[in-house]
């Protein structure tokens, strides 16, 4: 099975090298983005099966990343993690509107993040083999249907 992939995207620097470092047990390839456009040009270049999203980012923040990827069919699926200081509920609701998977508030513990991240990724995974047996099933009744 192929490695995870997984973008952490946040403008501050500190706030990435200690997301890596807490992925750093896990068995997956990380890439960072500094900025909302930055994240966007990594999704389409590195194709992460999840990003931790900071909301409170340069250039595009958080809500409008979430919602530029989820309603992308191209990448849709990617599960979105949104890891911000704002915890007040319209900021929690605003994420649920633009389409995360899940929420989780700074400052982020150890043992919380990785739970959530191999939670998503299980899920993740779920999710990408009822695509393959959704296309496989519809090839083969596309096949029945030309003999």
């Amino acid at each position: 099975m192929a490695k995870f992939k997984i973008l952490i995207a946040d403008d501050n620097e500190a706030n990435c090298e200690l997301l890596e470092a807490y992925l750093a047990d896990l068995d997956c390839d990380v890439a960072v983005a500094i900025d909302g456009q930055d994240t966007l040009d990594k999704v389409a270049s590195f194709h992460p099966d999840l990003i931790l999203l900071d909301i409170m980012m340069p250039k595009l923040n958080g809500f409008e990343v979430c919602q530029k990827i989820k309603h992308d069919p191209q990448t849709k699926r990617i599960m979105v993690l949104m890891v911000t200081a704002l915890n007040e509920l319209g900021d929690i609701e605003r994420a649920v509107a633009a389409g995360t998977d899940d929420f989780l508030s700074k400052p982020v513990q150890k043992v919380e993040l990785l739970k959530r991240v191999q939670n998503m990724l299980r899920l993740k995974d779920v999710e990408d083999e009822n695509e393959r047996l959704r296309r496989y099933i519809e090839n083969m009744e596309e096949g029945h249907g030309r003999e």
